[in-house]
């Protein structure tokens, strides 16, 4: 067992740039210190420098981050694109093992306004239309019905409001 009963584990996942990054950084800044962020690229990319594949080392990488964050009193937020063949047996585990409430959001964006949202990013220069096709998979939800959907009507503000309210973490305290 992993956490305790007052930890909160939020998983976010969806395509890229479908805005996890942004809205994983408006619930920290709302809920200020004791949330950790478990970011699937930043483990991936800049620790690991692997690409993702089945069975890479960063899915357990995650899991151990997220892990020992809520086993030292941290609510945890994993955000990723966390394929649910690659990754959901670690996220069902994880779940499962986890003694505080657990909540799963998957944030839906159209391939248009994919393209749209990752021309505005700096990484845009380092792949293109193409590589963003072949990433894109339409809900690409996880077995069993755990996750909120989340439309691109939502914008980050509402979005982040309705996690922060949704997992409990609106009437939490922050550390000092």
């Amino acid at each position: 067992m992993v956490g305790s009963e007052e930890t909160r584990l939020i998983v976010l996942r969806g395509n890229s740039a479908s805005g996890k990054s942004s809205v994983a950084a408006g619930i920290r800044d709302q809920f200020g210190r004791g949330l950790a962020l478990v970011g699937q690229d930043n483990l991936r990319r800049v620790v690991l420098r692997e690409r993702d594949r089945p069975g890479a080392a960063n899915i357990g990488l995650i899991d151990t981050v997220a892990r020992y964050a809520l086993d030292a009193g941290y609510h945890v937020v994993i955000e990723g694109v966390l394929y649910a063949d690659r990754y959901g047996e670690m996220l069902a585990r994880l779940r499962a093992e986890h003694r505080g409430p657990s909540y799963h959001y998957y944030l839906d964006v159209p391939f248009e306004e994919t393209l749209a949202r990752h021309a505005t990013k700096p990484i845009a220069k380092e792949f293109g239309e193409a590589e963003l096709r072949d990433w894109y998979r339409p809900l690409d939800l996880l077995p069993g019905g755990v996750e909120s959907v989340i439309g691109a009507d939502s914008g980050l503000s509402e979005t982040v409001e309705r996690i922060m309210r949704g997992t409990g973490l609106a009437e939490l305290p922050a550390l000092e």
